[in-house]
């Protein structure tokens, strides 16, 4: 559905798009991720047609996003972050607008105005000003009109974004279901949502791709993913060395709980290892009092983090 060759965006001296290349299988959700200023929304502007490349290619359902741009235009929904709607509207007159404007015949776009209002939950309010709604309501007008001309390929940029917790959980199984029928590329801060419901992770940093797999085995690779912590009832000066020797342990660190010469100890170790044991076992043959031992189990936002530090 996407391939993406050696894409780059130049602005004067300041490349913010380094030859990227990625692809995307029709029916995947995938998420792309990325920090603040590290080429995300121009590479999403790039595949939409909003922004001409300095260089590379990009093909969306086989057609050339720049020399065959209407076309391919044609089988993308996108909905930017900020939703750039009509505020002296109303949501159904709108959508109807919207429809038209991308081809629609009236009959048509009777018929899909109607099934985007049902499917994006804006049946209590299609008659309300755009003005009037809330903005979780308007990141739902804008999903609608990304949809209403049944492209192959939806772009969401912040799909999320003014939701409260119950209406998150509402957007990410619709788009779950919309999987069924369309490519979803999502662009989000939500990690944990792009972890429950992406097939696939893109992480671009600095303009360049970072990692590209599914969430799983991201975090299964990760160096994060061994991380334990111990409570114990000894002094940090004591106990940091001699769980230092450990085997397969990479760093040791402790913080003063202040609680009756209490401290946490959180001891990295290799990937793929686990300490527990170990641990428990030597608190016993010192007689270090233990109240609390616990394997952190590393998430997609860990990957995250540990990909884009900076240090």
């Amino acid at each position: 559905m996407i391939e993406v060759n050696n894409l780059s965006k130049r602005y004067g001296r300041h490349l913010a798009v380094r030859d990227v290349s990625f692809s995307v299988a029709r029916g995947e959700i995938v998420g792309f991720l990325g920090p603040n200023g590290a080429g995300k929304t121009t590479t999403l502007r790039m595949l939409t047609g909003y922004l001409p490349p300095s260089s590379g290619s990009a093909r969306i359902a086989d057609f050339d996003i720049f020399r065959q741009s209407i076309e391919a235009r044609k089988r993308i929904g996108y909905m930017p972050e900020n939703v750039p709607l009509y505020d002296d509207m109303r949501v159904r007159e709108y959508l109807s607008f919207r429809a038209r404007i991308k081809g629609l015949s009236n009959a048509e776009a009777r018929r899909r105005v109607s099934h985007v209002i049902d499917t994006c939950g804006l049946e209590s309010v299609r008659r309300k000003m755009i003005k009037t709604l809330s903005k979780g309501y308007r990141q739902r007008v804008g999903l609608a009109d990304a949809l209403v001309h049944q492209p192959d390929l939806l772009i969401l940029d912040e799909p999320s974004n003014g939701h409260d917790p119950i209406q998150n959980r509402q957007i990410r199984e619709l788009i779950k279901h919309l999987s069924l029928n369309h490519t979803v590329l999502i662009s989000t801060h939500i990690l944990s949502e792009v972890e429950m419901i992406a097939n696939r992770v893109i992480i671009i940093d600095g303009g360049k791709i970072k990692a590209a797999d599914t969430p799983q085995n991201l975090i299964s690779e990760m160096r994060a993913a061994g991380r334990v912590q111990v409570e114990l009832q000894a002094p940090a000066e004591t106990v940091t060395p001699i769980l230092a020797e450990l085997p397969h342990v990479k760093k040791v660190s402790s913080e003063d709980l202040g609680e009756d010469g209490w401290n946490r100890f959180t001891v990295w170790v290799d990937s793929g290892t686990d300490t527990r044991q170990s641990l428990a076992t030597l608190a016993a043959i010192k007689s270090w009092p233990l109240r609390s031992l616990h394997r952190h189990e590393a998430t997609l936002e860990d990957v995250f983090v540990e990909l884009t530090r900076k240090d």
